[in-house]
């Protein structure tokens, strides 16, 4: 078989089907949408193929038969009839002033006006233009037209740093997709398609037949990858990925699954995978954060060091529906954003309870690396060389080395940055101990009798922590012989250490450890 191209940083249809691309067949369900609804928004994080869906979508309403041949949809349609297409990509330009998504909006008209002419050319409003644009369209061609809008939040994600400027910008967007409501008689289909989702009222004036499937279970899988689709689909890059990594297929499977699985985008969901990161992986052969480090949240993780929900919580919380699939703008805390970014995912439903965390490894190692300077005090450059000192002791099971880091790094965060509590001190622990990688690391580990605070696991030894603010190492240490939490792993073949630390609150660092 030839090998496939790898369409990084490709979101055109035409380009993917043309030069014998991985492509993961998606038209059965574009087939189905299309056949039921006229009016669709979909919310998704970003690169994980709205923009691919859209321009499959384009291809389709243009009746280009011949780059869907080999796929569902060739032996679904049978009439591949043609449209006019109006395309508008709002990711084209990032927005810092108004000004800008003028010359946006402009830009994106001009190209459909050099098509179907501009008309009236004293039509300066763009909701005028882009009516006039529909009506011109459906004169000439005698078709009912279609509406692509990718990526119609992205302006206002730009600028929400700056609440008056975002209120501008929301403003006119809203005059923009204004005459979508009047226009029914001439649309065969609108798309639209962005990350967050903004309420109605704001964006869609009055646009009343929008039907929103981003949490309806039969197209949870229209955008994303899942595991049938991987192993069946694209199993030869597979293949080359596990022999490149000298394992077996299934243990790459098994590694890509914890790495860029975990995805659920309603209760009944399968297992999504991130696109972007999986094809990326696939291709330089090398397990790494390629989605996360693509667009570390800054705004996100100092907004969270904000609020009174600690980031061990992140791991899994329970919360109903109106607490995350609700619009960005009108939420009090940042849960919505965290969840329709694509931080935060459903991990299980029961009724009308929801519990949401991190998706997989990538997110939670990429967004914990993000909010450690908040609490540290410290660089990013400066956290990482103290977790790369730290996880070179312990690999050498030297428990006292590794101890003194902890000590110089708590000692060393400034004196009124800490607050006097436990669960403070927790946090940056918990925070460290997540983020030293090369373990598998669980932090707040659970037992029959209780949890410890962390759980270190090397090829050799598990470690096995409890730590004190209001009492002795020994007690620590004590507590967890108590608790039992050493022994579901004292059946196995690997050595367990057990330290038990106190906090000394006047000096603001460990004061002392016991090993037993």
């Amino acid at each position: 078989m030839q090998e496939r191209f790898f369409p990084i940083g490709i979101q055109t249809f035409e380009k993917i089907r043309e030069r014998n691309a991985v492509y993961v067949d998606k038209t059965a369900l574009i087939y189905r949408l299309v056949k039921g609804y006229n009016y669709v928004f979909l919310s998704r994080p970003r690169r994980f193929g709205k923009s691919l869906l859209v321009s499959t979508l384009r291809a389709y309403f243009e009746g280009r038969k011949d780059l869907f041949e080999g796929l569902a949809m060739a032996q679904l349609e049978k009439d591949w009839l043609q449209y006019p297409v109006l395309h508008f990509s709002l990711s084209l330009k990032r927005i810092t002033n108004i000004e800008g998504l003028g010359n946006l909006l402009d830009f994106l008209l001009s190209e459909m006006e050099q098509i179907y002419g501009r008309g009236n050319a004293a039509d300066s409003e763009y909701g005028l233009r882009m009516a006039n644009l529909v009506q011109r369209a459906f004169a000439q061609t005698g078709k009912k037209v279609v509406l692509l809008f990718d990526e119609y939040d992205a302006p206002i994600l730009d600028t929400m740093h700056d609440e008056k400027l975002m209120e501008s910008v929301r403003q006119q967007l809203r005059d923009f997709y204004s005459p979508i409501k009047d226009l029914d008689s001439k649309l065969q289909f609108v798309f639209i398609t962005g990350i967050s989702k903004f309420s109605q009222l704001s964006i869609f004036s009055e646009l009343n037949n929008l039907t929103t499937i981003t949490m309806d279970s039969e197209y949870a899988a229209i955008c994303g990858f899942t595991r049938d689709e991987i192993v069946t689909q694209i199993a030869p890059e597979v293949e080359n990925f596990a022999r490149s990594m000298n394992i077996s297929v299934n243990t790459a499977l098994l590694r890509i699954k914890h790495k860029y699985d975990g995805y659920h985008f309603c209760e009944s969901s399968p297992d999504i995978y991130n696109p972007f990161s999986l094809l990326n992986c696939l291709k330089e052969k090398k397990l790494r954060n390629y989605w996360f480090s693509t667009g570390t949240p800054t705004h996100l993780t100092k907004v969270l060091s904000q609020y009174t929900l600690r980031p061990e919580e992140l791991e899994g919380f329970m919360a109903s529906q109106n607490m995350f699939d609700v619009p960005v703008e009108l939420a009090q805390s940042p849960i919505p954003a965290l969840y329709q970014s694509g931080y935060l995912t459903i991990k299980s439903c029961r009724g009308a309870r929801y519990i949401l965390g991190f998706p997989n490894d990538e997110v939670r190692v990429g967004f914990l690396q993000g909010l450690m300077p908040y609490y540290s005090y410290k660089t990013s450059s400066e956290n990482e060389i103290f977790l790369l000192n730290l996880t070179a002791a312990l690999e050498d099971g030297n428990v006292d080395e590794a101890m003194q880091h902890l000590r110089s790094f708590y000692s060393s965060i400034p004196y009124d940055a800490e607050k006097q509590d436990e669960d403070h001190y927790k946090t940056i622990f918990y925070l460290i101990f997540r983020l030293a990688a090369a373990f598998s690391v669980r932090t707040e580990e659970r037992s029959a009798a209780g949890r410890c605070d962390a759980l270190i696991e090397t090829d050799d030894t598990i470690y096995v922590f409890e730590f004190k603010l209001e009492g002795t190492a020994e007690e620590a240490l004590k507590q967890i012989d108590d608790k039992g939490y050493a022994i579901q792993y004292e059946a196995g073949d690997k050595k367990i250490v057990k330290v038990g630390v106190n906090f000394e609150k006047d000096k603001r660092t460990i004061d002392r450890w016991v090993v037993g």
